[in-house]
């Protein structure tokens, strides 16, 4: 029973995806969006990828942060294995089983670490990005300066940081076993989303944008967090519809928005990919000496 309904929520998220891109495809011909791709600079597009493969990287040492916590300090080439597996397993394999999840049970089958502290990690490493993802999206939001908030701007700029303050509270609460790397975690995940933004940022130059950048960076973050929802196949339809209506509230140009998130796709299954050599070759995973360590 509980692989046919893994199977039956994989259609469901299938057939959900299939629809929003229906629906963003219905309104926009395609067309329009392969007028913007056939432009494309590929130099600035091979540093976008590169800058998507450093967010990663970063992403990688920051949940080893969390591991190293929990006493299965993994070597950075084991975790990096590891880690890349994970992206395939969620972005090609998500029928099976999920990413996180097989990283949790490896973890648990080769070093006998906690089930329960291997999914308090891998849910804090989830909820770390995103809670950049809502911080980088007020500050662009209060740098737009938009008319609506008006005399509110100011005041609003200091909410920022107590926003980080609940943050820690709430991490001290739920998660204390974590609490001594949360700002190490904090400046790593800082770090993953810059990362992203300049990757973006590079597909706007190879796309030939050069106005309302802020905007399109916007739209973006914003269609990341819609993405972790588990509701669609690796964000795919979510982050578009979020692209394309973010376009018509913002009064971008639709077709190159919709490349955007396109283009962000194929970068992100590019780097997933290469954890298919892991999926046919199980990483061997190794532990790393901690100072203090007896020998």
């Amino acid at each position: 029973m509980g692989k046919l309904r893994k199977k039956g929520l994989t259609l469901l998220k299938a057939l959900f995806s299939a629809l929003l891109l229906y629906l963003v495809f219905t309104r926009i011909p395609f067309s329009e969006v392969w007028l913007v791709l056939k432009k494309a600079n590929p130099g600035y597009l091979g540093l976008a990828l590169i800058a998507f493969g450093v967010s990663k990287w970063i992403a990688a040492r920051r949940l080893n942060l969390y591991f190293e916590r929990i006493e299965v300090p993994l070597t950075e080439r084991s975790n990096l294995k590891l880690y890349l597996l994970g992206m395939f397993y969620n972005l090609f394999l998500p029928g099976g089983i999920g990413g996180d999840a097989y990283k949790g049970y490896l973890l648990h089958r080769t070093f006998g670490a906690p089930g329960k502290r291997l999914a308090s990690v891998l849910l804090l490493d989830r909820i770390s990005g995103l809670a950049l993802l809502f911080l980088y999206s007020a500050i662009i939001v209060l740098w737009m300066a938009p008319p609506e908030l008006g005399a509110y701007q100011p005041g609003l700029w200091f909410l920022l940081p107590l926003g980080i303050l609940v943050f820690w509270v709430v991490h001290r609460k739920i998660f204390p076993l974590l609490q001594p790397v949360f700002w190490s975690s904090l400046g790593y995940s800082a770090l993953v989303q810059l990362a992203q933004l300049i990757s973006v940022y590079l597909i706007l130059m190879a796309l030939g944008v050069t106005d309302s950048v802020m905007e399109y960076l916007l739209v973006f973050l914003i269609s990341s967090i819609v993405a972790v929802l588990p509701i669609t196949i690796g964000g795919i339809g979510s982050r578009e519809l979020v692209f394309f209506y973010g376009a018509q509230w913002l009064g971008l140009n639709e077709g190159t928005s919709i490349g955007i998130s396109m283009t962000f796709f194929l970068i992100t299954a590019l780097v997933s990919l290469t954890g298919l050599w892991y999926h046919f070759r199980k990483p061997e995973l190794e532990l790393r000496s901690l100072p203090g360590d007896s020998d």
